[in-house]
């Protein structure tokens, strides 16, 4: 069954990763997925580009349009929204999921890559759904789901890498307040964040020794299909929320999580690691 059939999605951060897994997935649902990245040409060391991801959401079922995009620039993203209410007459979901991370600490972030990750993170989520924001106002399955934490204040997590968090709580603290925002125009704004490390570039470069972690992370997969379920559900029922992956499909009747292991053995062995900000 199609269920996201004639409904349009813009996905940022689509090439790669969680991004691209929540393209495909919403592609096999048969959605109209707009591939969304600046991943246009291939990278020597990361493979996937916004071609690849199309084409592959095109094979799974769904219809796909590939579009560059810098979520900093403004005039950018209000081209990729007007591109796809031009091919596909609308849209109906805006997932946040381009990110840029940097795990140091005031004294040793420097200034261009402070402003780097408010902009590709809290920032873009501003500017994509005040740009998407028109178009949602005319769907019946208006969403914008974010890629955000939920808001945890220990100092571990303010004190190792605190312009990170603050630029991914800026994240949810914007979600809250737009779910409010625009509860009256029947558009849900929530937040989704893995309960586990997800097995991605983003932790493979950005932590040290990323790639060992893996075995005991989870694949984006998991990402994926919780992101299908959150935006299935009529936007009257679920707005306002900071959700889990595994919490949120747990209350979708899923209970075996082990084909979602990047490494079933190990995990099994020495169990899951959590996410950043979850004690």
């Amino acid at each position: 069954m199609k269920s996201f059939a004639s409904r349009t999605v813009l996905v940022t951060g689509a090439s790669r990763g969680i991004g691209r897994a929540i393209a495909m997935r919403l592609g096999r649902s048969g959605a109209n997925v707009i591939v969304a990245a600046k991943s246009d040409e291939p990278h020597p060391k990361l493979p996937g580009t916004i071609h690849d991801a199309a084409a592959e959401v095109e094979a799974a079922g769904g219809q796909a349009l590939a579009v560059k995009l810098d979520v900093r620039d403004e005039e950018a993203v209000e081209a990729a929204v007007g591109q796809a209410v031009e091919r596909f007459g609308g849209l109906d979901a805006l997932v946040n999921n381009a990110g840029a991370i940097s795990l140091t600490n005031v004294e040793q972030t420097p200034v261009k890559r402070f402003d780097l990750i408010q902009g590709v993170n809290s920032r873009a989520v501003f500017v994509c759904a005040r740009s998407a924001l028109p178009h949602l106002r005319r769907s019946a399955h208006a969403h914008i789901l974010s890629l955000c934490p939920p808001l945890n204040f220990k100092g571990m997590w303010l004190r190792d890498h605190g312009p990170y968090t603050l630029s991914k709580f800026g994240m949810t603290i914007l979600s809250l307040g737009m779910a409010e925002e625009f509860r009256r125009d029947g558009i849900a704004v929530n937040c989704l964040w893995p309960r586990t490390l997800i097995a991605t570039a983003a932790v493979e470069f950005a932590i040290p020794g990323g790639r060992g972690l893996f075995a005991r992370g989870r694949k984006p997969e998991i990402m994926a299909d919780a992101v299908a379920g959150i935006l299935s559900t009529p936007p009257g029922e679920l707005t306002g929320q900071c959700l889990l992956d595994e919490d949120f499909l747990r209350t979708r009747g899923v209970t075996d999580f082990a084909d979602y292991a990047w490494d079933p053995p190990e995990a099994a062995a020495k169990g899951l690691l959590p996410d950043l900000f979850l004690d």
